[in-house]
């Protein structure tokens, strides 16, 4: 099948170092599903498919849910009934409760508001079954990973790769207090506004935070980083949470 818009612009990217970071990406989520093969899952915001196309020999009952309708319409199209797709909307009928043994959601968080995070949050408890696994992706935008990230967002946007031409933009002091982040440090995060309402980009986001607010709903058991899961994540592009439903 033709790969969706985010695998082009990620894992089939013209910068070398980009497509090896994300395709490092979706190989810890694959060794982090392993374990849970033949299980009911669930991607949460799924965007164009791609992780439930990299594990579809693990997972027959899988489903995959987006707020953007037209992208689940896609995705729909693309994969030909092979992997089912429902929108936020449909995931909200009771049906859904409780239903998924694993909860997928990755790249997903750091764009919601406060309201709109503690709602994703809730969502993944409902939905995820008691004694059931949560894994959540987010990106690394503190410490050392922030330096090098601005670097090579300028240089892809300078060569016209993807969007990095709208890349975000920080001051000395934004920099300063975001390289020596702690799990309570913030700084002011933009919001733009596409047809699903009000997002953030990445500029502010701080993983170490998001970790700590997981661990008030869920128990926190694991804490990866791709492509390097080892030094904190002070190499890495990605944090990831496996968390189980109390």
């Amino acid at each position: 099948m033709p790969p969706g818009h985010y695998a082009l612009k990620q894992i089939f990217s013209r910068s070398a170092i980009i497509a090896w970071s994300h395709r490092s990406r979706f190989r810890l989520a694959r060794q982090l599903l392993e374990p849970h093969k033949g299980e009911r899952l669930l991607d949460y915001g799924c965007g164009d498919g791609t992780l439930l196309a990299e594990v579809a020999d693990l997972f027959p009952d899988a489903i995959g849910a987006d707020p953007d309708v037209a992208q689940i319409e896609d995705c729909r199209r693309r994969f030909s009934g092979t992997i089912s797709f429902a929108t936020m909307r449909e995931l909200g009928d009771a049906a859904h409760d409780h239903a998924y043994d694993v909860v997928t959601c990755m790249e997903v968080l750091e764009h919601c508001l406060d309201y709109d995070l503690e709602k994703a949050i809730r969502d993944l408890y409902r939905l995820v079954a008691p004694g059931g696994t949560v894994i959540i992706s987010v990106p690394i935008e503190i410490g050392p990973a922030l330096l090098g990230k601005h670097v090579m967002r300028t240089l892809a946007g300078w060569r016209s790769i993807g969007d990095y031409k709208h890349r975000e933009r920080y001051t000395l002091a934004e920099v300063c207090r975001m390289m020596f982040a702690t799990e309570r440090t913030a700084i002011s995060r933009p919001v733009h506004l596409n047809s699903q309402g009000p997002f953030h980009v990445h500029k502010g986001f701080n993983w170490r935070m998001l970790r700590t607010e997981l661990g008030s709903t869920f128990d926190v058991r694991e804490t990866h980083f791709s492509p390097f899961d080892r030094f904190d994540g002070l190499l890495s592009s990605q944090a990831w949470f496996v968390c189980r439903r109390a």
